[in-house]
């Protein structure tokens, strides 16, 4: 049971560094991305585990970025993907990251950990437009999940 919940703090932490990650990396110019990356996980003296864990994540979703915006863009209606707040746009790529690559990872628990990232980092009401879309996302691309 503990090493369970130290698995789950383990990648709560990982998802909140990869989340400042993809921020930085979202405001950063080309140029500056390493430094910036470098600077943060120094700054947040991470264990191990959970830097890795949070490098690999924010690599994945850069490396598939393009897959990820399409996947929201289809499901937040209203909205531009590239007008969204930089947190939550973060937020959601993460998001779906995790439902379609990480499989290890229940869909539940990846939109509730988003939707707490969201409470914590956005505003109130982005906890529910994180929901609301991811859910969209699992309903529609993950349907062997469902």
């Amino acid at each position: 049971m503990e090493e369970a919940r130290e698995h789950t703090s383990n990648r709560t932490l990982a998802r909140e560094l990869a989340l400042k990650l993809l921020y930085v990396t979202d405001l950063s110019k080309p140029e500056q991305i390493a430094q910036q990356l470098r600077d943060v996980l120094e700054v947040e003296h991470q264990a191990h585990p959970v830097a890795e864990l949070a490098q690999d994540m924010a690599r994945g979703v850069g490396d598939t970025r393009d897959e990820l915006d399409e996947a929201i863009q289809a499901v937040a209606v209203n909205w531009q993907v590239s007008r969204m707040p930089v947190i939550d746009r973060a937020i959601l790529r993460m998001g779906v990251y995790e439902l379609l690559y990480m499989h290890d990872v229940p869909p539940k628990v990846t939109i509730n950990e988003a939707v707490e990232l969201a409470k914590k980092f956005s505003t109130e009401k982005s906890g529910s437009f994180v929901n609301g879309v991811l859910d969209k996302i699992y309903q529609t691309r993950c349907p062997e999940k469902v």
